[in-house]
Parts: C-alpha cells; structure tokens; sequence
C-alpha cells in the first residue's frame, strides 16, 4: 500500500501535467485501496469483540436458567455431552487460498442451541428440498435443495425464539405457575457496544451502496455459542443443510458465500478470524464522496480496535459484578433503562432502584416561580440616544429585552419587559410621561421570524399604551422620535431595512401617516423639527437629510458640504433655539446648518434654497457622538477618542470641559438630571453620575462582550463572571453593584469558587488557569494544561481536588492544599471523544460524572486514579455534590422532543435539590422540577435575554437566580418565590407509583 502513495509523493509537476490521466487513475487506486483497508479493520474488530463478550457471557446465562429453573439443568448437560457436539467441532478450509474456514458435515443434534446472541433455541431435524439460486451485492448462493422442519423438540417451543422464557425450559404439557415466569436478563453496560454495532452496520450498508464490489463473506464464529436457525428461514427455503455446515466440496466454496448459522461448533483461537476478501470491484463512485462517511466509519473501527482488546477483562468484570443469580445489580430489564436520541445518536440512563414504576411518575410544574430582582449591564457599546432621566427620579435605559428604570437614589429597579428581542433604541415623548421604544427582529426556537415593532408604553404604571408597525418593520427598528410642535401627535420610525425606510405614524390610532425609502447608507438618528412637524431630519453615513411631509408625500433635500470636507458619518444632531441644525461628526467637528440662496451657477436657473454648512467648529479628538441641548440655548458635546465632555455657550465658544476614565470608554450618549448634574452612557456599557465639578462615578457597570464563565460563592451572596472583553468581576447580589473587576491578558470562560470562598479558579481560552485571592485580587497559583480552551473548573465537596475540563477531550484533576494555594497535578482523566462540556463531583468526592460535545455520558473513579467505570449501571444511584451535566437521567425533561443537541448550554440544580434551572438557545430560561426524569417535563419560562443564556447559576442560600446572555452582555438577577418544604428523593420515591397526565408547560 505504500508504494503507489509514494510514487504519486515522487511525481514531478511536469509528469502530472503530461499524464493527467495515469496520475488520476492512480489516486484513484490508492483511494480505493485505503477503503479496502478501512473495512477490513472494521469487520476484524467487530468479530474480535463478538467472540470474547459471548465466550463470556454464556456460563452468566446457563447460571441464570438454572437458578430460574433447576430442571433446565438437565436439558444443557444432554446438549453438551450428545455426539453431536463432539463431531461437529470438525473444520476444513478451503483449497482456493482465501483462507475462508468452513465447518465440517455434521448432523444438528436435539436439545437446546443458542443463536448469535446468546439466546436459546431449540433444535429441529432438516430435510433437503430444491432452493433457488440468490444474487445480490455482496454474496452469491447457486441453487440448492430447501428444507422442511419436523417438530421433534425436547423442549417444546411455540415460536420463534427471540429471548429465553421459562416455559421453555419445561417438560410439554407441564403448566407454569404464576410468579415463576422469568426472563433472562442482558447484561447492564453491554448496550453501549451494540449503539456502536449499529451505527457500524448501518454506516457500512451505506457504503456498499455507493461502492458496489462483491465479497466472500463468513459470519463470525463464536466459541462456545452455537448458532440458532430460525424456523422461517428453513420454511421458506432461504437456507440449506450444505450452508449450515453439512459440507461442501473444495471446488465449489471458492465461488460462493458459505453461511454458517446453526451448526454446532467449537472454540476458534484468536488467529483463525475470518478475512473479509475483496474479489473485484464492478463500479467505484466518486471517491470524494465516499472519503466523509468512509473517515467516520475509520474513526468507530479503530475505537472498536483499540476497545477489543479490553473487552475480555471488561467482561469479566461484569460477570464478577453480577453476584448471585438474579442480583439487580447484574441484571435489568429494558424497564430499568431509558434511551432518548439526539441527533439520531442514542443515550442510555438508568433508572435509579428508588423508582419502582417508571412509567407512573407523575411530572408537575414546581412550586418555586422566578421574580426579576435586577438586570446588571447598560448597552451602549453599539447603541445611541438611548438614555434619559424621568421626573421621577429614574433614568430609563435598555439592555437585552428589557428596558430598566432606574432610581439613582433610591438604588431601586423597575422593569419593562413587553419586548420579545433586543430592544434597539429608545426616546421619551415630550410630556415625560409616555415613551417609545423598538426592537429588532428574531426567529423563534421553530425557526419563525419574529416581526420587529414599536410600543408606547406609560413610565409610571409600565403598562402598554399602543404597538406600532407589527409586520411593517424589516430586520428591526433602529430610530424612533417624537414630534413636538403638536405634543406629540407622530412617532417617527426608521427600520433596519436595506432601503432604511421611513414612516410616520399616528400615535393615537396606530395608522401609518407616511412613508418612504430614506438611503441605501446606515441611519443612526431621526428627528422632527422641534417647531415644524412637517419637518424631519435623518442622519447616518456621509449624508444629512432635510425631510418635508406634505398630504402624506415626503420631499427630500440633501445637506450642501460644499467647500468643506465631507465626513465618513455624521452621529448625531440637535435644533439650536435660533432653528439651525448642529451636527456632530467623525472628523470631530460641530457643524451649523442653514438656509441659503441657490448658487444658480453651479445649479441652475430656477433652483431654490439650499441647507447648507455656515459654520465648522472644531469640537473634539476622534467622533462626536453625542449632542445635548441645555437650557438657554448652551450644549453639551461627548467626544470619542479623548473622553471629553465639553460644555458650549451658545455660540459655541467652549466653557467647561471633563474627562472620564479611559476604563469606561468613550461618551455614548448624555441625560441632564439638572443645572450641575448628569449622567453619561459610555461605550464599554456603564453609565456614570457626577458632574464638572466633581467629577463622574460608575452607577451601572456591565461587561462588553461574549460572557460564558459564572460562578456563586458558597457562602456570600456574591458572585463571579468572565467575558470576551478580559474582564473577570465579583458582583453583589445585595447591593446589586460591582465589588471589583480585573482584565486578563486572555479572556476566561469558566470559573469556580473553592468551598472555603478565600479564592476562586478561572479557566482561560489558551488552556491556561489561574486562581484568585477575593480579598487582594493577586494570581496565587497558575497552571496550563493543553492549548486548547478550558470549558469547566468545579472542586470537589470538600476542596480537596480540582477538575479542570478541556477541549482538548481530558479532564485535568489536581489535588488541593494549603486552603486552595497550593495545587498539585493528579491524575487525568483520559476516554472522552469529544471536548468536555460539563462534569460535576459526587458527594463523597471520590467519583466525577462528565458530558462531552458528542453527547457522553461517563463516570470516573477519582480516589482509584481516575479510572473510567465502564459499566455505567453502576453508577445509577450515586448522589451527585452538582447537578451542571445536561445529560443524565435525572433532567431528561429538560430536553424537548427534536433537540440537537446545542439546545441547551447549561443547567443547574437547586442546593435544595428541589428546582433545576436551564439555560436555552432561544433567550429563555426555565425552571423545572427536579427530578424531571421523563421527557415533556412541565415547566415555567422566562424571557429577558436577547442571545443564547450561556450559564445559570443559584446563589448559596437558593434565594436567587443569575442567569447571563451571550451577545447581549447581560445578567439579570431573579428571586426565588414559593416553594414547600421537602426533599427530592422522597418526592421523587413518593410519585414513582402515583399516574396522573402532565400539565401543559406554563409560559411566564
């Protein structure tokens, strides 16, 4: 095989281009020569297994009949002694040099015989009759004679036997009593090797419908374990005494496929496995096409591989664990196990032995309900205009779906939460009253698109006045203004669209009044003219627009730059009290707007007045983003890149000016509150009170970018987040503020508190940790392991290790010392196939339950040297410190039907072990009632998110919630209502026999 992969290695540029022909004819080969292989390795693996789980569990399975039925005894000792056993353990080989082995003639002896899967049959003598001739893809029969079946079984079976019951072990006519009735059982931890069996098979059925090539096929002999003949395939005449192994000639086995299904044969040692041999191949398809499920297939043989030689010590393993005959422990029914698929890949949990009658739990919606308390964050990174200040005392601003009202006194919070996706801008109607606010557009969790709208909705009591525009609005809506000159009669909309159209619209009625298609160029603000409701202005990229209504039609005029330079962006824009128009814009500069005369040279005759700039002043370094009007005719100017706040007299003649801290970016947008006090929105998402005088302190704080890490401590209400944005910050959830914040040289995506809360553990994106001291905020130990990025820390119950989850498919474990100071490297936790995702410690912190990116499930014996518990039944009622892992028994309900996996990012369980809260895919968080082992689990859900939740979190005492977004930067804060006093295993133990139908989920 190595030679043509060399000589394509060796070939010239020049060769390839001469013989394009040969070079393709070769790939070709070579492709095909590595299918070859890669089937063969598979074929070889799987019987490999095959033999050494069955050569095991077949005395496990004579052990069980005996002890459900001591006469059966008897029966297996006349099976194994009887001639027939003993001559047919006779093998010739075929003289075409294939290598193929064939049984040698024998007759089927009576008694009992087991089929390939180790189930017990009964015998039954065979007739010849005349067969025809079969023909398919990969095997070739010639004709020969059929059978007819006579019924002369000692052991009397009325059908076809898939399993073992007891009555067939029986003497005929002998009646079973009721209560003896027994099955034999599989063993527990086998079903994971037939999901790979299966997906083996059915992959390889796949191929040898794109490559069609014919084979010379033997099916696997298994030691000790005689084939099983099925009644229907000696009526129809499917199978001959010749194929069953009452011998064929030399010549004739070279040109045909010999399938060996009842004969009764004898142990083969490891080196006579059977070949898979490749004869021709009639037609061989795109090789392209073939090389994606054919890596697949590559990849589940080597695991079958490289998991065949433990097969035998596993085996053993569970046939020791099996104990006695009919020991729970060895064995279970398909009642004491539960699949459920994602993505059409199969999930085996077990049931715990508390839970009697799985089909008779009765799941509820939980008596515990979630309040919003508070909303951490401010968007102003990507937003304008969208902070004002009420009479009220409250300043209103938007994060995510929610619009915050917040007393900057009081320290208080309401909320506005009819919006269904991320608010987008914001203005207040001229009574201060009445406010407008609009979203952009989404699609549900079934994929609908979700129509942008606007709603005018009352301050005071938050209820909901009128919706704007539902179905009108493209993409979303990215300005809003009301008119002034009739006290607010319009709302002016401009939507995310491409042709960014503008409308106007009637307040009262909620008809539209006008519209029209604005620019192809971005739009960032719109206003009426403050004396001249007919009058609208719209800004954005290198323009500046002069609208005018007139019986429901818009005429347009376009901003004159004339002998000035024309700006990239113009942001913003304000009415002096003498009606000119100032605009702020990218090159820092303030322009004044106005009338003038047509230069009827450069336009022509008959051209009219033009808005043109009067006056450029050189405001700040870097954008102006913001323009504020105060009272008497003076502004307020926020600039970009040097921070500044310049206060202007009316003329424009500067006479105050700030700087805010570079920690809190530039100025997005400025709110007066009075004649010396303002509050500022920057762009890194926090809002500052304070004026010149005194300077500006950070009343809203927020992080920038993408946040995933977040952690509660275990005994103070604080908690821990980690973002893109570098930023690590201790939150407060009683004073709801920001005890303090550090930047990172590379942004953290997981963290976790040490039970003794003096330090906490962050995991980073280059497979870098390190941990904290919360009093002093210093690195106090650091650690890297892998390159790839970390997705979980969690220490154990009692502090003592540290699991550290990576990408890279390993969980780290380190030992703990010197009161989290000091970690010591442990062990590693090596059998994932696929990048961790979750994994949470047992009670007694001896064992760790993890989930993968491929939807594992695995256990670990920490205390043994992280060694991976094959057999999973075992671990059924280990009770768990955590419950993060989205995959288990206990939050099977969780999921819903058609789920892909990706669904839900994270859950976590109550410390009460009552609730479970989840984490979507869709902005939504819902609470269940924990357990929820059965799937459609009612539950309550909340909106508020604007991205995907990324992490859900309870504090210590369970008395709130925290949940945070991924684009949208933000945390809200819920409180816990409600809720009885019990503990779950008893609730879950006291409805496993109760029946009632399950409430249809609540929506909140």
């Amino acid at each position: 095989m190595d030679s043509p992969a060399n000589s394509l290695d060796g070939m010239s540029a020049d060769s390839s281009a001469e013989f394009p022909d040969q070079a393709a004819i070769m790939e070709m080969r070579l492709q095909r020569h590595e299918d070859e292989i890669t089937l063969l390795k598979a074929s070889l693996a799987n019987a490999l297994r095959r033999i050494h789980l069955h050569d095991q569990l077949l005395p496990l399975l004579k052990q069980q009949l005996i002890a459900v039925n001591p006469g059966a005894a008897q029966v297996i000792n006349h099976v194994c002694c009887s001639e027939g056993c003993a001559s047919s353990r006779k093998w010739s080989t075929s003289s075409t040099g294939e290598g193929n082995l064939h049984p040698a003639p024998s007759q089927l002896s009576d008694g009992i015989m087991t089929n390939m899967n180790g189930h017990i049959l009964n015998s039954m003598s065979v007739k010849s009759s005349p067969k025809p001739a079969t023909m398919d893809k990969s095997t070739q029969t010639e004709p020969s004679s059929s059978v007819q079946t006579t019924r002369q079984d000692k052991v009397h079976v009325s059908r076809q036997a898939h399993s073992l019951q007891l009555e067939d072990a029986l003497p005929p006519g002998k009646p079973v009593v009721d209560g003896t009735r027994a099955k034999l059982y599989r063993i527990p931890g086998l079903e994971e090797e037939d999901e790979v069996q299966e997906e083996y098979e059915e992959g390889r059925a796949k191929q040898e419908k794109k490559i069609n090539w014919m084979t010379s096929v033997e099916a696997p002999c298994q030691s000790t374990v005689v084939a099983g003949l099925q009644k229907e395939d000696l009526q129809d005449g499917r199978c001959s005494p010749e194929e069953m192994g009452c011998g064929s000639s030399p010549g004739r086995t070279s040109d045909r496929n010999v399938v060996s299904r009842a004969a009764t044969l004898g142990p083969i040692q490891e080196g006579e496995a059977k070949s898979l041999v490749r004869r021709h191949s009639e037609k061989v398809g795109n090789p392209e096409r073939q090389r994606k499920p054919l890596d697949k297939r590559a990849a589940s043989s080597a695991s079958l591989l490289t998991r065949s030689q433990s097969l035998e010590n596993r085996a053993k393993e569970m046939i020791a664990s099996a104990g006695s005959p009919g020991s729970k422990r060895g064995t279970y029914t398909q009642g004491q196990s539960i699949k459920m698929f994602i993505r059409g890949r199969p999930i085996t949990m077990y049931i715990p032995s508390n839970i009697q009658n799985y089909e008779d739990l009765k799941m509820e919606l939980p008596s515990e309900r979630l309040e919003l308390d508070w909303v951490y964050g401010y968007r102003g990174r990507d937003c304008r205009a969208n902070l004002y200040f009420l009479p009220t005392g409250e300043a209103v601003y938007f994060i995510a779906c929610v619009i915050v009202l917040y007393h900057i006194n009081n320290r208080t919070q309401r909320h506005y939460r009819k919006h269904t996706d991320c608010v987008r801008c914001l203005t207040l109607h001229p009574d201060k009253v009445r406010v407008a606010s609009g979203q952009t557009s989404g699609v549900d969790k079934d994929g609908k698109p979700q129509h942008p709208c606007v709603y005018i909705w009352d301050s005071t009591t938050l209820v909901t006045l009128q919706q704007i525009g539902l179905g009108t609005f493209q993409k979303g809506v990215g300005s809003v203004a009301f008119s002034y000159a009739d006290s607010g009669a319009f709302l002016c909309v401009i939507d995310d669209s491409n042709e960014h159209m503008l409308s106007v619209w009637e307040c009262k009625k909620g008809t539209k009044h006008a519209e029209i298609k604005s620019t192809n160029e971005a739009v960032f603000a719109a206003e009426f003219n403050p004396v001249d409701s007919n009058n609208i202005i719209t800004c954005g990229k290198s323009h500046v627009y002069f609208w005018t209504l007139s019986t429901g039609q818009f005429t347009k005029k376009q901003g004159i730059f004339g002998k000035y330079k024309k700006p990239k962006f113009i942001l913003c824009f304000l009415f002096s009290l003498t009606g000119e128009v100032l605009t702020g814009d990218s090159e820092g500069n303030i322009l004044t707007w106005g009338k003038s005369a047509a230069d009827v040279k450069t336009l022509g005759k008959g051209a009219k007045e033009t808005l043109q700039i009067m006056r450029q002043t050189k405001a700040h370094e870097g954008s102006v983003f913001t323009l504020c009007a105060l009272q008497g005719g003076a502004l307020l100017s926020g600039g970009g890149k040097d921070r500044k706040i310049i206060h202007w007299s009316a003329d424009l003649a500067p006479e105050r000016e700030c700087e805010i801290p570079e920690i809190y970016g530039a100025v997005r947008t400025i709110a007066v509150v009075n004649d010396e006090e303002l509050l500022v929105g920057t762009t890194r998402n926090a809002i500052l009170r304070g004026a010149f005088s005194d300077g500006f302190v950070a009343i809203v704080q927020g992080h920038v970018d993408e946040m995933w890490g977040l952690a509660t401590h275990p005994d103070q209400n604080i908690f821990l987040t980690c973002a893109h944005d570098r930023q690590v910050c201790l939150w407060n959830t009683e004073e709801h503020k920001l005890d303090w914040c550090i930047t990172l040289e590379e942004y953290g995506l997981c963290a976790d508190f040490c039970p003794n809360g003096s330090v906490v553990s962050v995991g980073l994106c280059t497979g870098r940790w390190m941990v904290l001291d919360l009093m002093t905020r210093e690195v106090v130990s650091e650690s890297t392991d892998g390159n790839e990025q970390l997705s979980v820390m969690r220490y154990s119950p009692d502090g003592s290790f540290l699991a550290v989850g990576s990408h890279d498919n390993f969980i780290y474990i380190y030992s703990v010392t010197e009161s989290g100071r000091r970690y010591t490297r442990f062990g590693r936790c090596n059998g994932h196939s696929s990048f961790i995702t979750h994994l949470d410690w047992s009670k007694d912190g001896k064992y760790i339950m993890s989930n993968s990116g491929d939807y594992e499930i695995l256990y670990w014996d920490i205390a043994s040297g992280c060694k991976l518990l094959r057999n999973r039944f075992e671990s059924r009622d280990r009770e768990w410190a955590s419950y993060t892992c989205v995959l288990g028994f206990h939050v099977i309900g969780v999921w819903l039907e058609g789920s892909d996996g990706t669904d839900i990012n994270a859950l976590c369980r109550s410390h009460s072990e009552r609730v479970v809260a989840v984490a979507d895919d869709f902005c939504k968080v819902h609470l269940f009632q924990y357990p929820c082992p059965k799937p459609k689990a009612p539950s309550y859900k909340y909106s508020g998110h604007g991205s995907h939740v990324t992490n859900v979190c309870f504090t210590h005492s369970d008395s709130h919630l925290l949940s945070m977004g991924g684009k949208d930067a933000c945390i809200l804060q819920w409180s816990v209502t409600g809720g009885d006093v019990g503990n779950s295993r008893e609730r879950l133990t006291s409805v496993s026999s109760a029946s009632t139908s399950s409430p249809e989920p609540v929506t909140c």
